[in-house]
């Protein structure tokens, strides 16, 4: 048998260097995960704060529509109610005047492209 010259120190050394390669290489994936990580956490994180202040926002609206004066505000505006002691007023014309009539535009008819045209004539009935 031929008497290979194998040194045990560079094969050590080859060795090392490779179990050293495959550190590096688990360490970056490991650190590849943790900024995935970190990012999903960031975006969750956000997502969250957007929920609690709409939720704020919205127990806010909902603390003043069951308040007092959001139905006395709307009694008035849209309910068109009055209070004790208030006056209504119901505008009118003055005697004798005819009443203004507005005209409404017609709206000018568009043409048509002619794919319409044929598409309406086949599928329309």
């Amino acid at each position: 048998m031929p008497n290979l010259p194998i040194n045990l120190r560079r094969a050590a050394t080859f060795f090392g260097i490779f179990v050293l390669i495959l550190v590096v290489i688990e360490f970056n994936t490991r650190l590849e995960e943790l900024n995935r990580l970190n990012d999903q956490r960031d975006q969750v994180r956000t997502i969250a704060t957007q929920a609690m202040e709409t939720q704020i926002a919205l127990n806010t609206q909902v603390a003043y529509a069951e308040s007092t004066a959001a139905v006395d505000e709307w009694a008035r505006t849209q309910g068109h109610y009055v209070q004790e002691g208030d006056q209504p007023v119901i505008p009118i014309g003055q005697p004798g005047s005819e009443p203004v009539i507005v005209a409404t535009p017609i709206p000018a008819a568009t043409p048509m492209q002619n794919w319409e045209v044929w598409w309406s004539l086949f599928f329309n009935e």
